[in-house]
């Protein structure tokens, strides 16, 4: 994402979520840059260290954007980079069957 923002640092949803109270107060457009040739991104983020499970920050995040219409139909292709490691509840099986 960083070299698609020109090595800009996004804030993650999970951050904008926590520094303003919760992910219902969050517009689409607080989550989502533009970067190289129109490309849009969004970060998930995760619980505070220790704390959690990254799976659940990526979920939230996908819900968050499926519920504020980030799906559009002009969307060329939607990619998940997620971690591989997690290993707290499957999320990326999810998402596989799901998109």
């Amino acid at each position: 994402t960083r070299l698609i923002l020109n090595e800009k640092m996004q804030m993650t949803v999970m951050d904008l979520a926590r520094e303003r109270g919760s992910v219902e107060d969050l517009e689409l457009e607080d989550v989502l840059q533009r970067g190289f040739k129109g490309i849009l991104c969004a970060e998930s983020g995760g619980p505070e260290p220790g704390v959690g499970c990254a799976g659940r920050g990526v979920i939230t995040a996908i819900n968050f954007l499926e519920e504020e219409g980030a799906y559009t139909d002009d969307l060329d292709f939607v990619f998940y980079d997620v971690l591989g490691d997690v290993v707290c509840g499957g999320f990326a099986s999810r998402c596989a069957r799901t998109r």
